[in-house]
């Protein structure tokens, strides 16, 4: 791949010597001369779509990777375009090999973080205003938008911001079960990430989530860095705010007497996400975050693989690829669960790819699912843990989640992700407080046009002017310096503020 200069000298792409489809450089018109599969397209085939490179008879495997992405609905000829009007998934699937991650040496690395108390390290100082119900979420953006509007933060130098943490619940729930458990830990793991270097909690007064009872049952009751009151014991909004503002202050000079200091690369903790996919995500970028990853976890830190719905159908090179049959079945459960969760709500595992998807060149979730997980890289799956539980091995850790991108990214920041990696194809407006996000285009096309929202191209792997190797290195480099402050597109644009989504199990009452 390195020695290709351009896309014309190479119309296609194979990804496996098994595949019977390649995959569009650049737009094939009809009768298109692909010498180096011996076919002629017989139909307009847009960038990042599937060519047939053999005759396919309807009901057999389409292979993509060297695995199966679905059936042929019909015969199919050489040289067809492959996409929704002649794939479907299938049941079918090809055996992954078991075997260990090969070891990978890579030399020590550092950034510049913020040791907390316990021991933990954060790549960000944000005071949070964390509200426990969706009644006080008014008074918390008033007390941090006031915050940020009078200078008071300019007596904190080292201090990132006031991020006010709201959402859509807290109360209309049952005060038991696993909605109300996924809440309260997603709520405090947000509390505790090493990224806020203090955190105010400001309820209602009669919500099912009580603060006074969140406090103490996560020890957070007595904190120098914690504050907690209620809008209905203080007098109202008004006066919620202006005691918001008070404590506001002493919080503020708790967190900013904390400094950056020389920390390893192995406190990182990094939540790995995709978005907008395209075609040419599992060609590009999601492999080139996948060496990223690699060379992370060789250096002792953390990476966490999510989105449970898309890695559905690819969940065998994740087995293959676990610490243990312990950690393997703990995948399988988390997936009998979705099984049973989507069949309950009438909805089938394959309501995926999205349209956007479709249109990149997606067609089934396998073939999604195949690209996705190729952001985790190669390494050995070393736990699977559910939303928003906290991180107890490092290395490659999988946490069950949705697949909608905030909620998951919520999810992992509550579990301790003090950084997102967030890849796209069609393109992606998000960020995320207190845990940067960095953004990574699989295209250059939209790199270009969305060139204040990407932080890095990996649409060059595609031309061959960088391998997937050359654009790990860079984008580890690029995290590293992000963890040390550098701010990201996102950050710059003010993104992160709106994008707190927990999910929500259970009734609505």
């Amino acid at each position: 791949m390195s020695g290709v200069r351009d896309q014309a000298e190479r119309p296609v792409i194979r990804l496996h010597l098994l595949d019977n489809i390649v995959v569009a450089s650049a737009r094939l018109p009809k009768g298109a001369i692909v010498d180096s599969e011996g076919v002629v397209a017989l139909d307009p085939v847009p960038a990042g779509h599937k060519l047939a490179t053999a005759f396919i008879a309807a009901g057999q495997p389409i292979l993509k990777y060297g695995q199966v992405i679905g059936a042929a609905t019909r015969d199919i000829p050489a040289g067809a375009h492959v996409h929704t009007q002649n794939l479907a998934v299938s049941a079918l699937r090809r055996d992954a090999e078991r075997g260990a991650a090969l070891p990978r040496y890579e030399p020590a690395r550092s950034f510049q973080g913020y040791r907390r108390a316990d021991g933990r390290v954060g790549v960000r100082n944000h005071v949070g205003v964390l509200t426990s119900v969706n009644c006080s979420a008014t008074v918390a953006r008033l007390i941090a938008t006031e915050a940020e509007r009078s200078g008071m933060l300019d007596a904190y130098p080292n201090i990132d911001g006031v991020v006010p943490i709201t959402h859509t619940s807290g109360c209309g729930m049952a005060d038991k079960g696993e909605g109300f458990d996924i809440l309260r830990r997603t709520l405090w793991g947000t509390a505790a990430n090493p990224n806020f270097g203090a955190v105010m909690l400001v309820g209602l007064g009669c919500e099912v989530i009580q603060t006074g009872r969140f406090a103490k049952d996560f020890g957070l009751a007595g904190r120098d860095s914690f504050q907690a009151f209620t809008i209905q014991d203080v007098g109202g909004t008004r006066r919620a705010v202006e005691a918001g503002l008070e404590r506001l202050a002493d919080l503020l000079a708790i967190a900013n007497a904390t400094h950056r200091t020389e920390c390893p690369a192995s406190e990182l903790v990094l939540g790995l996400q995709c978005g907008g996919s395209d075609g040419w995500s599992g060609v590009t970028s999601n492999p080139a975050l996948g060496d990223a990853v690699d060379r992370l976890v060789a250096l002792g830190g953390t990476a966490m693989l999510s989105e449970t719905p898309e890695i559905y159908g690819a969940e065998h090179l994740l087995y293959a690829r676990s610490a243990s049959d312990a950690v393997s079945a703990k995948l399988r459960a988390r997936l009998d669960w979705w099984e049973a969760y989507v069949a309950k709500h009438g909805g089938e595992m394959d309501n995926n790819p999205s349209p956007g998807n479709k249109a990149g060149g997606l067609t089934t979730i396998l073939e999604k699912s195949l690209g996705a997980v190729a952001k985790s890289g190669a390494s050995t799956l070393t736990d699977v843990i559910e939303y928003a539980e906290q991180l107890r091995r490092r290395g490659l850790v999988f946490m069950d989640s949705p697949g909608f991108d905030p909620c998951s990214a919520t999810g992992q920041v509550a579990s301790g992700a003090t950084m997102i990696a967030f890849t796209t194809g069609r393109g992606s407006a998000f960020g995320f407080k207190p845990s940067p996000s960095i953004k990574l285009s699989s295209n250059s096309e939209i790199y270009r046009r969305m060139t204040e929202d990407i932080d890095l191209d990996c649409g060059t792997i595609a031309t061959g002017h960088a391998t997937v190797a050359d654009k790990g290195a860079e984008i580890l480099d690029y995290l590293l310096d992000c963890a040390s402050g550098r701010q990201t597109k996102s950050e710059a644009l003010g993104y992160g503020g709106s994008e707190f989504v927990p999910w929500i199990i259970g009734a609505t009452m």
